[in-house]
């Protein structure tokens, strides 16, 4: 629609635009292979990370007053070496990915989440999700923010539910 309405004169290629993009999804969908026939869970000794990466951000972001961007971004840089500490360990190759997952659930802002104990708790659910997650959307972008924000919107809704 921003496209459609950017270009009101020209709705020909905004229509060749929309059909290419459909085209792309379909064939993408055909072709890639998004399927699995097992699921598997995630070990709860690697997903106990996201709380913690999302009070690290959390304690950047409103504390330090660093900004939400910052603070992530300090929060996976720092996890990201952790796989250096030991080069022979398969469970330090995993964190950095599932701290950086925490550390989406972090960037909320003050308004969104409003104490260190919603973050915790946004922390636990957005890790359950990821435990249960670990092989779906594998080659999709946007899985760790997807998750962050379906633990911070799980949490804000029973949140909602408990004050009203």
């Amino acid at each position: 629609m921003i496209i459609k309405d950017h270009y009101a004169e020209h709705n020909f290629m905004v229509v060749v635009a929309i059909v290419c993009i459909i085209f792309a999804v379909y064939f993408g969908y055909c072709y890639l292979d998004l399927h699995h026939e097992t699921y598997e869970y995630e070990r709860i000794s690697v997903a106990i990370w996201v709380p913690i990466g999302a009070i690290l951000c959390y304690i950047l972001n409103i504390v330090f007053g660093l900004g939400s961007v910052l603070a992530a971004g300090i929060v996976g840089f720092l996890a990201s070496f952790s796989p250096v500490l030991n080069s022979q360990s398969n469970y330090l190759k995993q964190l950095p990915t599932v701290i950086y997952c925490g550390a989406f659930v972090g960037m909320s802002s003050a308004q969104i989440t409003p104490s260190i104990g919603f973050v915790i708790a946004a922390g636990v659910i957005t890790g359950l999700l990821y435990m249960l997650s670990k092989n779906l959307f594998l080659g999709i972008g946007g899985k760790l923010g997807a998750l962050a924000f379906a633990g911070v919107i799980i949490v804000s809704l029973i949140h909602w539910l408990y004050v009203y």
